[in-house]
């Protein structure tokens, strides 16, 4: 019978170097982030026998909510050892990474992980789809142009105030830290960041681009930010990006790189020339449901009190609670009233995050209660919706 598992944080490189080993042989390719978000990061690892099986690392860093910055426990490179698998052992791995981020006031968590359906068992649901597209540059060049934009390569202190506030235009953007310029040259060494603005004015678009290696074509340019004030700067954005047509062929906006708004889909004039491949989701779990409704940020036009149980999968009620939401605040009671809405803790994550867009959308999910009353509930969190710009 083998030693049980010890869980531990790392402290020292031996140790480190063994989990970023693990993680090479476990996802068949080395993991930059290991290195990367070292120093940023609580790693935690489960050893056994004196040797690493199982790890992963954990940040806890806001995310944006109805506007407001949310404490979050951000999960990536979570592995277990080929040999270990089958033994639940990345369920207690899971437990072991969050424990010290709630500790630390987390009070929901985001990952990204291919195994959404095992994810999904842990409590975690997917608020959107993900896709990345690819267009032709010959395209954005016919269809995009410029309306008199300075156009400034590099970035400053005025570019990230600027995507500091427009990533609380969406649900599940970071509140970027300081060291995110860093950590993003790291992963993305030719990455180069221009800044946009009406002459004499101040920036008004931010576009981060790679050229980067294609097998067919050569080279491809590959966007990882676009974050853009109003159409006319996003038309610039897209027309500057037209222009390098004489030397490569398509333009791709990595999963993570474009806003889910239809600026492509009204502008060219040959839709069928955007093509979308899809992506696993990032996904979101609340961690403590009254907290999370209490730091979330709310709509100050809209006034709500509703009862809402929340169920398993099978239906079997576990939680009541009393939704309050008046003045831009939000409150969830416990109550003994039996709830007008019944849904699961992924379905509350959705709603959350924004990702019903209507009451036939909630109702085709599985939100159960009565039309006007979904409606009601909605209307609390569509008001922004789910994107998450950073890939982790």
């Amino acid at each position: 019978m083998p030693d049980p598992a010890v869980f531990t944080k790392v402290t020292d490189d031996d140790r480190w170097q063994e989990y970023d080993r693990l993680a090479a042989r476990s996802y068949g390719h080395p993991v930059d982030d290991i290195t990367l978000l070292r120093s940023h990061a609580d790693i935690r690892v489960a050893v056994r026998d004196g040797h690493v099986v199982a790890g992963g690392l954990g940040l806890l860093l806001p995310q944006f909510f109805g506007g407001a910055p949310v404490p979050s426990a951000l999960l990536g490179a979570g592995c277990v050892a080929p040999e270990e698998r089958g033994a639940h052992l990345s369920i207690r791995m899971i437990s072991e990474r969050l424990r010290p981020l709630r500790d630390q006031g987390a009070v929901i968590s985001t990952l990204w992980t291919a195994s959404s359906g095992y994810a999904r068992r842990l409590g975690w649901e997917a608020p959107t789809q993900v896709y990345s597209w690819t267009v032709p540059t010959d395209a954005l060049r016919r269809c995009f142009t410029e309306t008199g934009f300075e156009i400034t390569h590099g970035t400053n202190a005025k570019v990230r105030l600027l995507q500091n506030d427009l990533a609380a235009w969406w649900n599940g953007t970071w509140q970027r830290p300081e060291w995110w310029p860093e950590w993003q040259q790291g992963k993305h060494p030719g990455l180069a960041t221009y800044q946009f603005s009406r002459p004499g004015q101040e920036p008004t678009g931010v576009l981060s681009v790679a050229n980067e290696h294609h097998p067919i074509e050569g080279r491809q340019v590959v966007v990882h930010d676009f974050w853009a004030t109003d159409q006319d700067t996003g038309s610039a954005m897209l027309a500057f990006l037209g222009r390098h047509n004489s030397r490569i062929p398509t333009v791709v906006f990595q999963r993570t790189g474009l806003p889910p708004a239809p600026l492509l889909l009204h502008r060219l004039d040959h839709p069928g020339s955007l093509t979308a491949r899809s992506w696993h989701p990032w996904m979101l779990r609340i961690l403590d449901l009254r907290q999370a409704v209490r730091l979330r940020g709310w709509p100050d036009e809209v006034s709500a009190t509703l009862p809402i149980e929340i169920v398993t999968e099978s239906g079997e009620t576990t939680e009541r609670f009393m939704l309050r939401i008046t003045d831009g605040k939000g409150d969830l009671e416990p109550t003994t009233h039996a709830g007008r809405i019944t849904l699961t803790r992924g379905q509350f994550a959705v709603w959350y995050a924004g990702g019903y867009r209507s009451t036939v959308a909630a109702a085709l999910a599985g939100v159960a209660a009565p039309p006007l009353t979904i409606a009601r509930f909605l209307a609390a969190t569509t008001e922004r919706e789910p994107w998450l710009a950073d890939h982790f």
